[in-house]
């Protein structure tokens, strides 16, 4: 018998540990859904899956030359490369996340609040930006290896930041009852701790992917064509749309190979908890001889990731003030945009994903399963195809939106919700449902019981799938060159305009302040761990 399965009587774990699948009566799983709750879930994933229909659409009128298109040795070098980038990027973003929570929340690592901060505040940087930073100073960091190691540092907080929280709020009494009945220690750790860091884990490798797949900026800097780029020169300068087209529409097919993938590598293995007796918080590891070496590590790591380009754009900002490039009204008036859309997009899609991760959390089922992988297809096309499609649905169907805010939103929300979605996920599945049943037999309402039970317990996650969403919208560059309105421009498309023209000076006062923007979003991040109690 297993550790993890003796876990569910042990006097030493003090309650009652459930590690089977989900703790849902199954046969109810229609019966009882919420009408309401999923008729929000169906609209939003019907909204979510509109742009990719109308890409699919595109794709479709090229008939017979489909084929053609598809079967070229180009399209080929660009799944070459879009899957080596994927496949090469998403372990080591994984092996640097995870290795590096555990280092900072399990041991005895020296300066431990300092690390969190430090691991996070790669975040506040552009992945865009961090690429022209080694590109001004290192011209050879090109092609493959050049898009790894900049993506790799500019994406793996987004595993770090669940593993921690999660590694935080491990119970210590699981580990020890491990111990107890004959694992090893780090028999215990692979038996116990990591089928509950599995959801973490593969959330936020999901995330990488999925941004891989999209990512335009890093590996135009970086000359290395995927997908992605030769989507936007087969709009830009192509004049096909087809192509284009057919293009997405493989990269749709990838997104749904990957989100295949996720489902069963993600596990059912339960973390809420709710019983007797009190968790005990966890022991840390003594490094002893390993102190200096793994400081050693992190450093290097911050210091590739936060360092290196906040270096680069503070001598290239000073250049600018001291040659008087920097315009002070220009600025401010991009920095309100941003700031703008980036909350109502943040908004938008916090509130968007909700009903389906619900739903998930409390209905599983294929119907439930099947509305929350819709709202990631999406985010594996690049911002302008989605850009392009509802230009078109606007334009043809709904005119006065289009040129509006209220476009450029949605547009943000269709992208990033799989930020907020990730979130909520984590959230829920550390709220024990046995708390909701409790509130239902008292005769609470759904809606009070979510409102009064479940946003408190859930809101660290919420508030994360916020700042996350809030952080790719103050960056996203193509769909906002489509879809912002008349005479609005952000940092981010202020910003591309000059570094696209190598003018390192102009660019740097923009870079700075989506820097200074995002920054103390990070601190929020850093909060979300240490309220895993």
């Amino acid at each position: 018998m297993s550790a993890s399965s003796d876990l569910r009587e042990s006097p030493a774990a003090g309650y009652e540990e459930r590690v089977a699948p989900r703790p849902v009566v199954r046969a109810r799983r229609f019966a009882r859904m919420p009408w309401l709750v999923v008729a929000a879930a169906v609209l939003v994933a019907a909204v979510m899956v509109l742009p990719v229909l109308v890409a699919l659409g595109e794709a479709s009128a090229s008939g017979d030359e489909a084929s053609r298109l598809l079967l070229r040795p180009r399209t080929a070098e660009l799944l070459g490369n879009t899957m080596l980038l994927v496949v090469l990027t998403v372990p080591i973003t994984v092996l640097l996340g995870c290795g590096a929570a555990w280092l900072v929340e399990r041991t005895t690592l020296p300066g431990a609040g300092t690390w969190r901060t430090l691991l996070l505040a790669p975040l506040a940087i552009p992945a865009f930006v961090s690429s022209y930073a080694w590109t001004s100073v290192l011209p050879q960091v090109q092609g493959l290896a050049g898009a790894v190691f900049i993506t790799a540092l500019a994406y793996y907080p987004f595993v770090f930041l669940p593993a921690a929280a999660l590694l935080r709020a491990l119970d210590q009494g699981h580990l020890d009852a491990a111990r107890s009945l004959g694992s090893s220690g780090p028999g215990a750790v692979l038996r116990v701790a990591m089928p509950q860091l599995r959801p973490a884990i593969t959330g936020g490798a999901l995330l990488v992917a999925l941004h891989l797949l999209a990512e335009f900026g890093v590996l135009q800097m970086m000359r290395f064509p995927t997908f992605t780029t030769a989507i936007l020169q087969q709009f830009a300068v192509g004049f096909s749309n087809a192509a284009g087209s057919l293009l997405a529409a493989v990269l749709v097919v990838l997104c749904v190979g990957l989100l295949a993938l996720e489902v069963p590598l993600r596990g059912r293995a339960r973390i809420a908890r709710l019983g007797a007796g009190t968790r005990q918080r966890p022991v840390a590891y003594r490094l002893g001889a390993w102190t200096i070496p793994a400081s050693a590590a992190l450093a290097t790591l911050v210091g590739l990731a936060l360092l290196v380009p906040l270096a680069l754009v503070g001598r290239w900002l000073v250049r600018a003030i001291t040659s008087g490039a920097v315009s002070v009204g220009p600025l401010l008036a991009a920095t309100g945009s941003t700031v703008g859309l980036a909350v109502l997009a943040g908004l938008a899609a916090s509130v968007a994903a909700l009903p389906a991760a619900w739903l998930l959390h409390r209905y599983p089922s294929r119907l439930s399963t099947a509305l929350e992988r819709v709202t990631y297809l999406a985010s594996a096309l690049p911002g302008v195809v989605i850009g392009l499609a509802l230009v078109t649905l606007a334009v043809q169907w709904a005119r006065p939106v289009y040129q509006t805010a209220a476009l450029a939103v949605l547009a943000y929300t269709v992208l990033f919700m799989p930020r907020a979605m990730v979130a909520w996920r984590s959230g829920l599945a550390a709220a024990p449902p046995e708390l909701v049943e409790a509130s239902r037999s008292l005769g609470v309402s759904g809606l009070r019981t979510l409102v009064r039970v479940v946003l408190p317990l859930v809101l660290p996650s919420a508030l994360t799938g916020f700042v996350l969403v809030f952080l790719a919208t103050s960056t996203e560059l193509t769909a906002t060159l489509l879809l912002a309105p008349t005479g609005t421009e952000t940092l981010a498309t202020a910003f591309w305009s000059a570094s696209d023209e190598l003018d390192y000076v102009a660019s740097a006062p923009y870079a700075a302040a989506m820097i200074a923007l995002s920054a103390p979003l990070t601190i929020l991040l850093r909060r979300q761990i240490l309220d895993q109690r």
